[in-house]
């Protein structure tokens, strides 16, 4: 006799996972590492101070323990001015003892790449990673995404892309099923989608703006850049991805500096940040290419012919106000569609963005810093499609 069963759901009180003093620890450390540029001893100061008001360490582990395990783990290295280099594992002083703990303690490329997956899981978590990384530009052509259509076969193409069943259907339709022959001119290929690569360049707004005001908004666009280039480097290979800030004037940073990345008491020089951006891209041979800016505040300042300096940091100046224009429309000629990202909500800023991205025909996004991530990612996919209009 059958027994009857009932189905639902079975409620239980919330139980947090298990983690280990150091995971637990480790959780707060990197946030802490982000938000002070890798300074490790502001990062440990911080972390003493919770400890004392939230009694995140006991007697049998304490922070000074925490730090010996990142040591041991490889995420800190110990570096000595007076040695001319950095006291490894297993390295002993003159004595035969360990080397002192007296050097300037700094952050491993292990820790700096762990900070590059924790922001990409942080900002794309919904994301599952491919291992080829392409992406589909809508246009038939060699690719591993099925169109559902098919297509007579033409030399160069692979044996994987052939479609059997409609092959041999071909083939009895064309020969009888008597005297059964297979031929070149009954194969068939099931079509797939080109994939196209991107060449991308992120301009990060480090004017003193992004600290005003008792707001960090350097904190979220780094970890954006840092999640952008963690999904680049690893989802999409073949793409290209290079950084720059922009402050009084404008320079490239390689991807492992950006946990370091500091606001400076700058003015915002978006004329100079657009034309390093576009001779970045000059140098790419892709057909496809964008550029990215992470902004909140108005352009203040751009370097004359004779090398000073014009700024004026009330209102919009028509004068730098144009010659952002001006590079605006450069890149439309050049096909490089500009995608602004513009943190502020001042309604004259959002009024010279707007004319901006008309100027490129690319497009805008006016955002707090909560969504920020997530916007970044839905352009940077749609851009492989296609091209964006404003």
């Amino acid at each position: 006799m059958a027994m009857n069963t009932k189905k639902g759901f079975r409620f239980t009180t919330y139980e947090a996972p298990d983690q280990t003093p150091f995971e637990k620890l480790f959780e707060i450390f990197q946030e802490l590492i982000t938000h002070t540029s890798g300074d490790f001893d502001e990062a440990i100061d911080w972390l003493r101070e919770l400890d004392k008001e939230y009694a995140l360490t006991d007697e049998d582990y304490s922070i000074d323990d925490f730090i010996e395990d990142l040591k041991a783990k490889g995420y800190i290295r110990e570096e000595f001015e007076d040695g001319g280099g950095e006291m490894g594992e297993g390295q002993e002083g003159m004595d035969g003892e360990e080397g002192p703990g007296s050097g300037k303690i700094s952050i491993t490329a292990k820790l700096e790449r762990m900070l590059r997956q924790r922001a990409l899981d942080q900002i794309f978590g919904k994301l599952k990673r491919s291992g080829s990384g392409s992406h589909r530009t809508g246009k038939s052509g060699r690719g591993d995404e099925h169109t559902g259509d098919f297509r007579e076969y033409r030399f160069g193409d692979t044996l994987e892309h052939i479609s059997m069943t409609e092959s041999l259907k071909n083939a009895q339709i064309n020969h009888g099923i008597g005297s059964f022959t297979l031929d070149e001119n009954d194969l068939v290929v099931e079509d797939t989608h080109h994939k196209a690569q991107m060449s991308t360049v992120l301009m990060i707004d480090i004017s003193h703006s992004m600290i005003l005001y008792g707001e960090d908004r350097i904190t979220p666009a780094k970890k954006v850049a840092m999640a952008l280039a963690e999904l680049i480097t690893t989802r999409y290979p073949k793409d290209t991805l290079e950084i720059l800030v922009f402050g009084n004037d404008a320079w490239p940073i390689p991807i492992k500096d950006l946990p370091y990345l500091k606001v400076g008491p700058y003015h915002t020089n978006t004329v100079a940040g657009l034309q390093l951006a576009m001779d970045m891209l000059r140098r790419k041979r892709n057909t496809n290419k964008q550029i990215f800016m992470i902004t909140d505040g108005k352009p203040s300042c751009i370097r004359l012919p004779n090398g000073d300096y014009y700024k004026n940091s009330v209102g919009l100046d028509d004068y730098i106000v144009e010659k952002c224009y001006t590079m605006a429309q450069q890149a439309r000629k050049l096909h490089i569609p500009i995608t602004t990202f513009m943190i502020a909500q001042d309604p004259y800023l959002k009024q010279f963005v707007r004319e901006f991205t008309q100027a490129n025909k690319g497009k805008a996004i006016y955002t707090g810093l909560k969504g920020l991530g997530e916007m970044i990612f839905e352009d940077y996919e749609q851009n492989r499609r296609r091209r964006i209009k404003g």
